[in-house]
């Protein structure tokens, strides 16, 4: 499941990178650390493009990519916005509700050419649309997007930061997009798409946007992979949740790594959704946890 890591990342994170404030202390966090962090732990190298405070905080999370050998070459400061603190609860579900503070440092990234070079050597670029919601780091965004490199984007809906336009920009230049159903359903209703079924409601994105790729994420009810006219999907099943932080981003994250690989698709998606249930069975986005644990776990 792992590949030798060389030089330069093979995949490159943009956006947030944050401190979740949970009730029980901090955790670090935001989808592209999530994402890279799983990467590499499946050997898979990764780096990140992002902008923290001139403080403390942003100090912390700056250690903690250097201790997990995250690319940190292109992380930002910012000497007059603060890193992100994003406010997370949990329901009784153990789903998570966040308040996402406006605005911060990584609202405000820069497309230097230092950064350009390194996206346009990599293999992939994974970018959401919340890092979109400040103008700054919108138009830096685009640079990237204009880049030869396998475009994934997570789609990542948080009111009041979901605009029209900008989620239809970023759904264009993407090869591979990634929704749970709800935000598939959102989707529908903003472009004007179908009311029928999954296959249906894909089938309109794939069109209207170009992209023959797309997952569909759903919990306990595991995954679907749609890959220009073929759907492959795969059960879930219940497992004991700490919490659900982060699984989404460490189940992206296992796909990208067996797609990086070019394993079988149904392969792929078994192994995703093994990886987003194991995360969830522990505490925080990015858990300490050795591979074989990983391999081993019996989802």
């Amino acid at each position: 499941m792992s590949v030798l890591k060389t030089n330069h990342p093979s995949v490159i994170c943009f956006g947030e990178v944050l401190w979740d404030i949970l009730p029980d202390g901090p955790q670090p966090g935001g989808a592209p650390l999530n994402v890279a962090y799983h990467l590499n732990k499946l050997g898979i190298s990764s780096g990140i493009i992002s902008r923290i405070g001139n403080d403390e905080n942003g100090q912390w999370l700056l250690e903690l990519m250097q201790q997990w050998d995250i690319g940190h070459n292109l992380l930002q400061v910012d000497i007059k916005y603060p890193t992100s603190e994003v406010i997370a609860s949990l329901n009784n579900g153990n789903e998570v509700c966040y308040e996402i503070v406006f605005p911060v440092a990584w609202d405000f990234i820069d497309a230097d050419q230092a950064a350009i070079n390194e996206v346009a050597e990599a293999e992939y670029f994974i970018y959401g649309s919340l890092s979109s919601r400040n103008k700054q780091t919108r138009q830096a965004l685009q640079h990237f997007l204009e880049l030869d490199v396998v475009k994934v984007l997570d789609i990542n809906l948080r009111y009041p930061f979901v605009k029209r336009a900008v989620l239809e920009d970023l759904m264009q230049k993407a090869n591979i997009i990634k929704f749970n159903e709800a935000e598939l359903d959102v989707v529908q209703t903003l472009f004007g798409g179908t009311i029928g079924t999954e296959k249906e409601k894909v089938k309109f994105i794939q069109d209207k946007f170009n992209v023959a790729e797309v997952l569909v994420t759903k919990g306990e009810s595991g995954a679907a992979y749609y890959k220009d006219n073929d759907r492959f999907y795969h059960f879930g099943s219940a497992v004991s949740v700490e919490d659900t932080i982060g699984s989404g981003d460490a189940f992206l994250a296992a796909f990208i790594a067996g797609h990086k690989l070019k394993k079988q698709p149904n392969e792929i998606l078994r192994n995703a959704i093994a990886m987003g249930a194991f995360i969830a069975t522990q505490k925080g986005a990015c858990p300490e946890y050795e591979l074989e644990q990983y391999l081993h776990f019996d989802a």
